[in-house]
């Protein structure tokens, strides 16, 4: 984020029901699908969805897991976010294909261990981990209101408490900083799909209650309603996949940080543990979150870089964003004493090799609540006190 102390910033999200976010479902469904079978299983899996039509494809090794299953998986989701309209359903209406096959032997050579040689990461890459105290979840106050907003309506909808309002949702939220804090909500914008028997008038009723119950009252001060902006465009009846094709990964802002961070360009869904990508951003998160938790610094950017078939990261950047060297090399030191950063390290230190990343598909990869099944390991704060001098 900017050096600028007063300033405005705007993140948004997309809810589950977004054709990409129903494609990142279906892709970590396919991850969880497989690693429930054998937790070493490897899986690169994509996934197109569109009018009435899915298309799976990708590199898996694993257990036999017939076509089947995955396609009957595929319905229960599509079921689960709430489609069954006439573009796009969960029943046979939906034509769903297949088309993973057997990963690449190449790539399976340069990543596995053998001999005295460790596991090496599965590809080059940045990755980029991120925290501050704006929150109690230590995530930028944008984004994480903009993911409660929608999180909150989906699970209205999905109970229906809340009518008439169809899956496929975004929110947008902008804060205006003093002093590098965050002090007051600017705007908001949600755009939700509708059914066709309201008008935009009642959209906008139904959905105001989602912004005050989710942004605390102290940022809500002196609100300009004018500035609260629902479906700007008119009206959205037609929306998900059948409005606009979804792809996997589309959208890794929403995943990371809103923007407020650097993002190292891959996405995370669809992709085993083994995947750097995915792993060690959660890793690299996983650290900032803990130092910034453990109180030196109000925020931190942790970078780190692999090369595939490289076990050890080429470089690991800290940022504290005060200006402290020495407090800077403390860290660096404690992270390279406390945590082994290669892809074997970092699945067991964070326990990963588990069905545990379809629920992390939509409102957020960070800043969420940890499972007692082991979702969401990495927003942990049980490394406070290395951090601590």
């Amino acid at each position: 984020m900017s050096n600028l102390k007063n300033f405005l910033f705007t993140s948004e999200s997309v809810s589950e029901g977004h054709p990409d976010k129903v494609s990142d479902r279906i892709s970590d469904m396919v991850v969880d699908t497989y690693l429930s079978s054998d937790p070493y299983s490897r899986v690169a899996c994509e996934t197109l969805t569109t009018t009435n039509k899915v298309v799976l494809a990708g590199e898996v090794r694993g257990p036999k897991i017939s076509k089947d299953e995955i396609i009957s998986k595929v319905r229960s989701c599509i079921k689960d976010i709430g489609y069954d309209q006439e573009g796009f359903t969960w029943k046979d209406a939906t034509k769903i294909e297949s088309h993973l096959h057997a990963q690449s032997k190449d790539i399976a050579m340069g990543v596995d261990s053998s001999g005295n040689k460790d596991e090496g990461a599965g590809d080059q890459g940045i990755m980029f981990g991120y925290a501050c105290n704006e929150t109690d979840v230590f995530m930028p106050a944008p984004i994480h209101y903009s993911h409660k907003i929608l999180r909150l309506m989906a699970e209205d909808r999905k109970s229906e408490k809340l009518k008439n309002i169809e899956p496929d949702s975004k929110s947008q939220v902008t804060f205006e900083y003093i002093d590098g804090k965050p002090f007051k909500v600017k705007s908001v914008v949600i755009s939700s799909q509708h059914s066709p028997d309201i008008n935009q008038d009642d959209v906008r009723e139904l959905l105001r209650p989602y912004m005050l119950n989710s942004i605390p009252k102290k940022f809500m001060e002196g609100f300009n309603e004018e500035k609260f902006y629902v479906n700007p465009t008119g009206n959205f009846v037609i929306g998900g996949p059948d409005g606009d094709c979804g792809l996997t990964g589309r959208k890794i802002i929403v995943d990371t940080y809103g923007g407020a961070a650097p993002h190292g360009g891959g996405a995370f869904s669809g992709k085993d543990p083994t995947k750097v990508d995915r792993s060690a951003a959660y890793a690299a998160r996983y650290i900032a979150k803990n130092i910034v938790a453990s109180k030196i610094a109000d925020k931190c950017l942790i970078q780190l870089a692999y090369a595939i078939g490289v076990s050890k990261p080429l470089s690991i950047y800290v940022d504290l964003f005060d200006g402290d060297i020495n407090k800077n090399k403390f860290v660096i030191e404690k992270i390279n004493e406390n945590f082994d950063l290669s892809p074997r390290g970092i699945r067991e230190m964070l326990s990963l090799n588990r069905p545990i990343y379809e629920k992390t598909a939509a409102y957020g990869h960070f800043g969420r609540t940890p499972e007692k099944d082991g979702a969401f390991s990495w927003e942990n704060t049980d490394k406070t006190n290395v951090f601590s001098k």
